[in-house]
């Protein structure tokens, strides 16, 4: 949904809930927690964070409350979603003097304990996102080297015509994205 303002409390309220109780936009869901669909545009983007226990546990808590959202161009909203599976929001942008609303929905959930423990989740898009797709954002500790890593995995393709037809604009933006998300996430 794109808007000449901004959109209030209630138009994301009522936005969302035009897209709660319906079916992802693309038919690979979970795909991102295995092997991504190849007819997609792929993105892989990762940035350390530092070292160590408290560093891990600083960012998984950050990424709980969509930190790596808080770009001031993009938010989710409403603010404070549980991250749990079928939670739904949306994804609120400024870009080119006009306001998006995206729709998404947690797709699953990470939580692994091992020689590298993650935590983290991944959404998909609803039909009322400007791309059809999924994206991964988890946090690593890899314990053989004490290094802590905040990584996005992406698979997408525009749904909106608009974005069809912007197609580099759109993928300047998610560059943009991914750089800011691990540039907020790195951030003390």
């Amino acid at each position: 949904m794109f808007l000449l303002t901004e959109p209030s409390a209630l138009v994301v309220s009522k936005f969302i809930a035009s897209q709660r109780d319906l079916p992802f936009s693309y038919a690979e869901v979970g795909a991102t927690n295995g092997v991504p669909p190849t007819d997609y545009t792929f993105d892989h983007n990762r940035v350390q964070l530092g070292t160590g226990e408290q560093v891990y546990d600083c960012a998984v808590n950050g990424l709980r409350q969509w930190r790596q959202f808080d770009l001031g161009w993009v938010r989710i909203v409403p603010p404070g979603v549980p991250i749990e599976v079928g939670a739904t929001v949306a994804v609120k942008a400024r870009a080119f003097g006009f306001w998006s609303l995206s729709a998404c929905r947690i797709v699953y959930l990470i939580d692994e304990d091992g020689p590298v423990k993650r935590s983290g989740f991944a959404y998909g898009t609803l039909p009322d996102h400007v791309e059809r797709g999924e994206e991964r954002f988890t946090i690593e500790w890899h314990r053989e080297d004490n290094s802590i890593w905040y990584d996005i995995l992406a698979f997408s393709r525009p749904r909106h015509p608009l974005v069809r037809a912007t197609f580099p604009l759109a993928r300047m933006l998610q560059k943009r994205f991914a750089k800011d998300s691990l540039a907020i996430m790195a951030a003390p």
